[in-house]
């Protein structure tokens, strides 16, 4: 029977090494050093609902583990993504039996808390308000977008950071020197072998840790990790990227800031940025389309031109090659001379129709192809601008009759629009007595 008999499972690095108390957990200094809110709130034994955001492996749940110990609370523990209102209920049961037998208080930990739907999220509130549960979950999305606002209500929320590379240097050395760890093979890592960890794991002290494991177990016992070795296992890493999350947003935010604020430099480094982390470039053709018309409009009305060709370019050749001409596009947005007039004349537009509803055409403006048409007058006392000196009719009314004329559209002192605004100011001084002050008289 021994024979059949499985040997035990050991665990990963990054488990053997998760941190034991406080002065082992490396990184978040800002929440966790002498004198800030949660290292004074665990000292002082004021444990509150929390909720911690942040990307991936930067020690979310094991601080939540380490904040039960310091505080002796009972920890229980449920993935959002496995477990349902059931799981939450036995937990409830938990912490009251703990709080009836022991007089201890629960931490119940929700990791991935933002996979819960509204219904589910729900089930915490009674049982977090008569202090039945602390709660503390965990999540990589925003808060604002993801949890229900009664949830947020009554959690502190606190933003956990990648790791840097000072965190994850004190990873890789306690990794190779600690029994628990690596110590007992006798292992070396180089500069550009942690240079190389450090790339991959893109502050992700958990993605750091498996890598290196990883290298171990290819390595010989008393050696240096090598960078041919490291090299053969990284691959083609992709830095952090999630399509439809946070850092998604923040990214394609972040690319257009730079293009808005006519930084060509950090417009290629964004666009770069999102092309490493897997994002579709026809995704981003699009956007830069949406930022010729938003940002630099009928001040260089090329540059929307310039975009549907890139676009064009981005579907017709593909990868890489399309991507040069998507570039090409964002230098140009990001030198071009700014306006962003027609983007604030059209949402003025929009408001007005939203809120003044469904105004008639005035008579004069309406096409008369009937009889009918013209006896009631559709297309009365309209004057043709071609036949109007210089083709303009001055003074001529384009509004409902019950809504006075608007200025939408105020192009800026900029580009082109510098001599559009000049010819809008010299037509305007043209109009003297309205049709609508004639018709009206």
């Amino acid at each position: 029977m021994d024979l059949f008999r499985s040997a035990p499972i050991a665990q990963p690095l990054a488990a053997r090494l998760r941190a034991a108390n406080l002065d082992e957990y490396v990184g978040q200094e800002h929440l966790l050093a002498r004198g800030k809110p949660l290292r004074e709130a665990l000292e002082q034994g004021a444990l509150h609902s929390m909720i911690f955001w942040g990307p991936p492996g930067v020690g979310k749940t094991t601080l939540a583990r380490l904040l039960a110990e310091v505080s002796d609370a009972h920890f229980e523990t449920v993935s959002a993504v496995l477990a349902g209102v059931k799981e939450i209920r036995q937990a409830v049961e938990v912490a009251k039996q703990q709080a009836g037998q022991y007089g201890r208080r629960t931490i119940l930990f929700v990791d991935e808390v933002h996979r819960f739907n509204k219904s589910q999220q729900d089930a915490f509130l009674p049982y977090v308000e008569d202090g039945t549960l602390i709660f503390i979950g965990a999540t990589t999305e925003n808060p604002s977008f993801e949890l229900n606002n009664a949830l947020l209500s009554r959690a502190r929320v606190y933003v956990l950071k990648s790791l840097d590379e000072a965190a994850l240097n004190k990873l890789v050395q306690r990794a190779l020197t600690e029994e628990r760890g690596l110590g007992k093979r006798q292992l070396s890592l180089s500069d550009e072998g942690f240079q190389m960890l450090l790339s991959a794991a893109d502050g992700d002290g958990r993605r750091l840790l498996n890598l290196l494991e990883n290298a171990s177990d290819l390595a010989e016992d008393n050696s240096e990790i090598g960078v041919d070795l490291l090299q053969s296992l990284l691959g083609d890493t992709r830095r952090r990227f999630d399509k439809g999350g946070e850092a998604f947003y923040d990214q394609i935010s972040a690319l257009h800031k730079s293009v808005r604020g006519s930084n060509p430099d950090g417009a290629l480094y964004w666009f770069a940025r999102m092309l490493d982390g897997g994002c579709d470039p026809l995704y981003l053709a699009r956007r830069v389309v949406r930022m010729a018309s938003e940002d630099i409009g009928n001040a260089d009305p090329r540059a929307l031109s310039l975009c549907l060709a890139a676009w064009d370019v981005q579907e017709r050749l593909g990868s890489p090659e399309g991507e040069l001409a998507v570039a090409q596009a964002i230098t140009y947005l990001a030198c071009a001379p700014k306006s962003n007039a027609v983007y604030m004349g059209f949402k003025a537009a929009m408001r007005s129709a939203a809120e003044h509803g469904s105004l008639e055409v005035p008579l004069h403006l309406r096409n008369a192809p009937t009889k009918l048409m013209k006896q009631l007058g559709y297309g009365d006392e309209y004057r043709y601008a071609h036949d109007e000196p210089d083709a303009y009719a001055a003074g001529e009314d384009y509004f409902p009759d019950a809504l006075e004329p608007q200025a939408f559209y105020r192009p800026v002192p900029r580009g082109l629009e510098l001599k559009i605004g000049e010819k809008l100011n010299h037509l305007a001084q043209l109009d003297r007595l309205s049709p609508r002050q004639r018709r009206k008289s």
